[in-house]
């Protein structure tokens, strides 16, 4: 059905399935791998910090509450992309309208709160380096609630308004050239005046959360590392070691949004095998490094993965 030139249709396609459709099967035995590898991770050190009481400090509250955001973004997408995966062998792969917006809703809300929950770390290294005294004051467990809950509820309020008017706009197109879909993508399907302000709400309003998160993480490190160039050496080298899982994280989220964002602009409305590339990169890059990097980099979580592994195997 169309309505002054424009499709009203209900299902989307998303074309990128069939540029994989020759390696469907090994892609999906990788990619299932991946997903089960990011379950096991996660989930173990997410379980490290819950059930270890000298882990009950509110660094580890952030840091478990990043890799639950992380599982959470991993479970919306993988299960979806490996059934998509089976059935790519038969063709192009259809999605509802509604599936598409609830995905593109949490992969965007779930991606601001990474951010956002990043410059929280951030900030709670901050006040526990640059004010060590004041830190049980200013940090208290109510106060990490709130963060937390700010952190993710900020991002649900502006996705939602954003959602909501993505989801009354007609579509000129059909078909995304992603292997899972995302607000960006959808509104772009959209042409008009209409697609034109919710692309650019959704442009301000979101880049607005990360940049601000940005800026307050960069900040928050910056002035740590004015403190501990005024310090002692053996006092900076452990601040530092504290902060480098969160600044590696940070960069790698960075890096990979940027270069989507700067591909997604250089290509516009044009489909091609790179915006495809991009799409899998910011799919399996983050999520696959982040437990590697809490798991392996976090002395006080890599000694508990340790003890628990080695007592399994001698079991």
């Amino acid at each position: 059905m169309t309505s002054a030139g424009f499709n009203v249709t209900s299902s989307l396609t998303l074309v990128g399935f069939s540029s994989l459709s020759g390696h469907s099967s090994l892609l999906f035995f990788v990619f299932l791998l991946m997903y089960l590898f990011l379950l096991f991770s996660d989930s173990l050190v997410i379980y490290i910090i819950c059930s270890q009481r000298a882990l009950h400090r509110p660094m580890f509250a952030f840091v478990a509450s990043f890799l639950l955001n992380s599982l959470t973004v991993s479970t919306l997408i993988y299960p979806k992309l490996l059934s998509d995966l089976l059935l790519s062998g038969a063709g192009l792969v259809q999605v509802s309208r509604t599936l598409c917006l609830c995905q593109g809703f949490f992969v965007t809300i779930l991606g601001a709160a990474s951010f956002m929950l990043l410059s929280a770390m951030a900030f709670d290294r901050y006040l526990s380096i640059c004010h060590p005294m004041h830190y049980a004051v200013l940090v208290t467990p109510a106060k990490v609630v709130l963060m937390l809950l700010f952190c993710w509820m900020l991002p649900a309020i502006l996705g939602g308004v954003t959602t909501l008017l993505a989801s009354r706009l007609p579509l000129c197109r059909a078909q995304l050239n992603r292997v899972f879909c995302d607000l960006y993508s959808f509104v772009s399907l959209s042409c008009g005046g209409a697609a034109a302000q919710v692309s650019e709400i959704y442009s301000v309003l979101f880049t607005a959360v990360i940049v601000f998160s940005a800026a307050f993480l960069l900040f928050s490190y910056t002035r740590i590392l004015f403190i501990c160039l005024r310090r002692s050496r053996s006092f900076s080298s452990k601040a530092l070691h504290t902060c480098l899982p969160h600044l590696l994280v940070f960069f790698n989220y960075t890096i990979c949004v940027y270069l989507d964002l700067l591909l997604r602009g250089l290509q516009s409305n044009r489909e091609s095998d790179t915006t495809l590339i991009t799409s899998i990169l910011m799919l399996l890059v983050p999520t696959l490094l982040n437990p590697v990097v809490y798991g392996l980099k976090l002395k006080e979580v890599f000694t508990h993965v340790k003890r628990l592994l080695s007592c399994r195997r001698d079991s």
